[in-house]
């Protein structure tokens, strides 16, 4: 399930922060693709991850290989089935070509590595439908995919769509494509840091997203308080909101790494 893809990113909001877009004026590929491998928790047919696989193939020079489950595989963490899973080919919901795994979400990535002999230098696992953050971080199949790309030796970028009367998947392609492109060099020379990078943004029902956030995750945060809905009005400063679960529900884009295996 390899694509070939084109595009780049970069830009900035009204208050400040920057919100990287996608340049849609680039058509020159890059010298060194950058391999991406897809996954997620939501099962290959999810809109998140059709919506992933359509804005990853806006960037130059990129080869993506989705290999996902087969079920909507939710709150499942970093479960694992003992012995061999079966593998289909199928397509996502857009079309594109996918290995469905009959398993857990860490399989689906386990199984590319091992079994499919992909050879990513980056993945990707979402776009998950709600957010991930706070005492849902152990619990969530999209941070647990992407902790078995860490263990596989690869860096990795778990995504995830906030909580709303509408799961705003195209809202996470600008702060996607644009981590990509500002990690890309590092990534294809080998130089990125294997870690767990934890990407969520929000779903805003009013308002807009407020910018991207570089914050802590709190395991200790109240479960409900990481499971509502984003406030896009919100007025607390920035300066106030050190922690993921406050600044989410405050109406911003989070991101910062998380342990790379559960508890840690």
């Amino acid at each position: 399930g390899a694509l070939a893809a084109c595009g780049s990113s970069g830009g900035s909001d009204s208050s400040g922060t920057t919100v990287p877009k996608p340049d849609k004026t680039t058509t020159t590929a890059a010298a060194d693709p950058l391999r991406i491998l897809v996954s997620n928790d939501d099962g290959y047919n999810a809109p998140g991850i059709d919506a992933l696989v359509e804005g990853l193939q806006t960037l130059d020079g990129v080869e993506i290989t989705v290999v996902a489950p087969l079920e909507q595989q939710s709150g499942t963490g970093g479960k694992t089935t003992d012995g061999d899973v079966a593998v289909t080919d199928v397509k996502t919901a857009g079309g594109y070509p996918a290995k469905a795994v009959d398993g857990y979400p860490s399989d689906s990535v386990r199984v590319a590595f091992e079994d499919l002999d992909a050879d990513p230098q980056l993945v990707i696992t979402g776009i998950n439908s709600i957010q991930n953050i706070g005492a849902g971080i152990d619990e969530s199949g999209t941070v647990g995919a992407a902790r078995e790309g860490v263990a596989q030796g690869v860096p990795a970028l778990a995504t995830s769509q906030g909580n709303g009367e509408t799961i705003d998947y195209p809202a996470a392609l600008p702060f996607i494509l644009g981590w990509v492109n500002a990690h890309r060099e590092a990534l294809v020379a080998g130089d990125e840091p294997v870690q767990v990078t934890n990407l969520n943004v929000p779903s805003c029902d009013t308002g807009r997203i407020r910018g991207l956030l570089e914050v802590k995750p709190d395991p200790n945060a109240d479960l409900a308080a990481g499971l509502q809905k984003q406030d896009c009005t919100s007025t607390t400063p920035k300066a106030e909101l050190t922690t993921d679960v406050p600044a989410f529900d405050a109406g911003f884009a989070t991101i910062g790494v998380v342990p790379s295996t559960p508890g840690g």
